[in-house]
């Protein structure tokens, strides 16, 4: 098991946003993470990349505890978050941007040949890297995230909303780079409002209801699921 997350408990002050989550990822696994807004996905995901310290429950990455480390340290072991929004530095260049992502120890000796090696996978990059982040479109941004963090070379990348503000045509460039992504042996969990790609994309899934896991199972058979299809879907 690559990463396995056992009643996770965590909030913000007061607040318990999760309340036991459970899931897991197999290496070279893509999992999806659905719910409604409010459900505690951005939550789990934070808290597993260290943001978020949680209150109880495990973290085990690669056979190790990570919860309450920081960031910092998770990432070094091989863990990667592209967050909801992207979170680009909207006044530094892309190449600026992506060289950020190349913070880890064990990767900064080949940040050179990493950032050449994210411009021959993202063609449209090379001639942005002098252009500020904040000039880009909604896509360029979203990958430009992704590139960010796959510089830090993940074994696992955490993605949390990555189509959300894009056009359907982008929508679909960007799912088809995490099936890319995936292929090349990096394992994913996705949160996504686009339930429908989100599903067709992964091998498992996981639902989460007001900070609790309340099913899992197969991509396939959770979007055959009756209330998976009414609440998520439209569809009766």
């Amino acid at each position: 098991m690559l990463l396995s997350v056992a009643g996770l408990e965590a909030g913000y002050g007061d607040f318990k946003a999760l309340h036991g989550v459970s899931f897991a990822v197999e290496p070279g696994e893509i999992v999806t993470v659905i719910g409604a807004n409010g459900a505690g996905k951005t939550t789990a995901l934070k808290s597993v990349i260290g943001i978020v310290r949680p209150a109880a429950g495990a973290i085990l990455f690669d056979g190790e505890r990570i919860d309450g480390r920081v960031p910092r340290e998770i990432v070094e072991r091989g863990l990667a978050l592209v967050p909801e929004g992207r979170n680009l530095f909207r006044e530094m260049t892309v190449e600026e941007n992506l060289l950020v992502g190349a913070h880890p120890r064990r990767v900064r000796a080949g940040r050179v040949r990493r950032l050449e090696g994210m411009y021959g996978r993202f063609p449209t990059l090379g001639p942005l890297r002098r252009r500020t982040a904040g000039t880009l479109s909604g896509g360029q941004q979203q990958i430009v995230a992704i590139a960010r963090a796959l510089m830090s070379e993940p074994k696992l990348l955490l993605l949390d909303e990555p189509s959300l503000g894009l056009a359907p045509k982008t929508t679909l460039e960007v799912f088809g780079v995490v099936r890319e992504i995936n292929r090349e042996g990096v394992a994913v969990v996705l949160v996504e409002q686009n339930v429908v790609q989100a599903l067709e994309l992964a091998a498992r899934a996981y639902v989460l209801t007001e900070g609790k896991t309340v099913m899992e199972g197969t991509a396939a058979a959770i979007r055959g699921n009756a209330d998976v299809k009414r609440r998520f879907l439209g569809e009766v």
